[in-house]
C-alpha cells in the first residue's frame, strides 16, 4: 500500500488548518497535514531493529534510499498494546527537511478545523505533559487531540530531529 499526499489549498481558508487523522487505540488525533509526506502500510519485514534506542523506536527503514526511523506512536504516548493488522500504517512525516515515520493504528481523512473549532489543551498540572498538544479539535460530536508532531519529534526525549536552524 503505497499513497502519495499532496494537499488541497484550493479550499484552505486563511484562519482554518488542515489536519491528517489517525486513530492511536479508539482515539482519533490530528497532525498538520503540511508535515506529511505520504502515508504507507506497515510491514514489520522492512523495518531494522537498532540496539539501545528507546522502546518506541521500532528501528529504521530504507525509503528509496532514505534511512528512515520508525517511531510506534501506541508505545510513545503509553497506549495498550495493539495488535498489528491491516489498517496498520505508517505516516511519513518531513520534518525540518528530516524525514521520520510514525506508526499508527489507521488514518481515516483529511480535515479543515477552522481556528474556532480548536480548543487549547487542557493543563494537568505537573502529573502530565501537555506541551506536545496544539490543542482539541472538535467537529459536531468528533473530538480530535491535535499533536504539535514537529515539537514531540524535536524533543529531547525523542531527539529524532533537529530543531530548524533560524
Amino acid at each position: 500500500m503505497f499513497t502519495k499526499f499532496e494537499s488541497s489549498t484550493e479550499h484552505a481558508d486563511t484562519t482554518g488548518q488542515e489536519f491528517l487523522v489517525f486513530t492511536l487505540a479508539s482515539q482519533e488525533y490530528g497532525i498538520d497535514i503540511l508535515k506529511v509526506q505520504e502515508i504507507r502500510g506497515y510491514d514489520a519485514q522492512t523495518v531494522t531493529r537498532i540496539a539501545n534506542v528507546p522502546s518506541f523506536v521500532k528501528g529504521v527503514t530504507n525509503l528509496r534510499g532514505i534511512i528512515v526511523p520508525i517511531v510506534d506512536m501506541r508505545i510513545k504516548f503509553n497506549l495498550e498494546n495493539v495488535e498489528y493488522n491491516h489498517q496498520t500504517v505508517v505516516v511519513i512525516l518531513n520534518l525540518n527537511s528530516r524525514v521520520v515515520g510514525v506508526v499508527v493504528d489507521g488514518v481515516s481523512d483529511v480535515l479543515m478545523l477552522q481556528q474556532a473549532q480548536i480548543s487549547a489543551a487542557p493543563q494537568f498540572g505537573t502529573a502530565f505533559s501537555t506541551e506536545y498538544l496544539m490543542g482539541i479539535g472538535t467537529l459536531g460530536e468528533r473530538m480530535l487531540i491535535l499533536v504539535d508532531i514537529e515539537k514531540l519529534m524535536t524533543s529531547e526525549e525523542m531527539a529524532l530531529v533537529e530543531n530548524a536552524v533560524v
